[in-house]
């Protein structure tokens, strides 16, 4: 007789070909993965003649048609006055009198694009611009 006590072996899980699958898998979806700009600020500029074009503008503010500011394509939490005001104050640091470009969609109410004219005054930002864009073909 055997008295002898048998040791059971402990099974293995072999976490080898789970991680290539895992990676296989993460490959896969990296390539057939489209990346769309959803997100993106869509504004619809008002049209105009003007052979004017700012090449660097130290600040642009864009509004969307919502009113909701966004600066240097950053949105800003609320649209109230003193939140502009501390946005483009950090924004523009400390330079004085800069360049100032208003990006406001053809729908933007008119309190909001008067409210970053105003902030700017009491900032003591002189050089205000609003962008268009130019007419169509047909017009």
């Amino acid at each position: 007789m055997n008295f002898r006590t048998r040791t059971r072996e402990e099974p293995e899980i072999n976490l080898i070909p789970l991680i290539d699958v895992l990676l296989m898998t993460l490959i896969f979806l990296l390539v057939t993965t489209s990346f769309s700009h959803e997100a993106r600020l869509r504004l619809q500029l008002p049209e105009a003649a003007s052979d004017a074009k700012i090449e660097s503008a130290t600040l642009r503010i864009a509004i969307d048609a919502r009113g909701q500011y966004f600066i240097n394509d950053r949105q800003l939490l609320n649209a109230t006055s003193e939140t502009l005001r501390t946005a483009m104050q950090q924004a523009v640091g400390g330079k004085k009198d800069p360049v100032i470009v208003v990006q406001a969609d053809r729908k933007t109410p008119h309190e909001a694009v008067i409210r970053v004219m105003e902030v700017s005054r009491r900032l003591g930002y002189t050089h205000l611009t609003f962008a268009t864009q130019a007419p169509g073909p047909d017009q």
